[in-house]
């Protein structure tokens, strides 16, 4: 079995942050998101945990937020939010993903949040079941509009 560490980001994780976050927010173009990623980074509202191998290559990540602004189905204020997490295909089943959630529910609590929310598009039908094994359940289903203005 391979062993992995968990750490808290440090800069010079970003590149490899950069690259499993491509893998992840495939939607996104590559400046944009790290410009996102910049601004996560930096801001103490946000919990970036980075997994490890032996060798010190990253192979997964987890970023979790506190969110004071509303979200869909909180009791309460402020509210943990898992905003992303990822692991490298050649280590999943392995735990990783259970290990990322445990410490960053540890740290919502810490931030005295009772409640953690997350999201993923309807269609992504692998992270909504990981989303349900792991103890979350599906709040409601949303569909955005937008119109151009004449």
């Amino acid at each position: 079995m391979k062993r992995i560490a968990y750490f808290q980001f440090e800069n010079s994780d970003f590149d490899q942050l950069l690259k499993m976050s491509q893998k992840l927010w495939k939607d996104f173009d590559k400046a944009q998101l790290e410009n996102l990623l910049k601004q996560t980074t930096q801001s103490e509202k946000y919990n970036i945990l980075i997994a490890k191998d032996p060798k010190g290559k990253c192979v997964g990540f987890s970023i979790f937020s506190i969110r004071t602004d509303y979200v869909e189905g909180a009791e309460k204020s402020p509210t943990g939010y898992l905003e992303g997490i990822f692991v490298e295909a050649e280590f999943r089943k392995m735990g990783m993903a259970k290990e990322f959630l445990r410490i960053g529910e540890f740290w919502c609590k810490e931030k005295g949040c009772t409640q953690i929310g997350s999201d993923t598009w309807l269609n992504d039908k692998e992270s909504r079941e990981f989303h349900k094994r792991v103890g979350f359940w599906e709040e409601e289903e949303v569909v955005h509009f937008l119109k151009n203005l004449k």
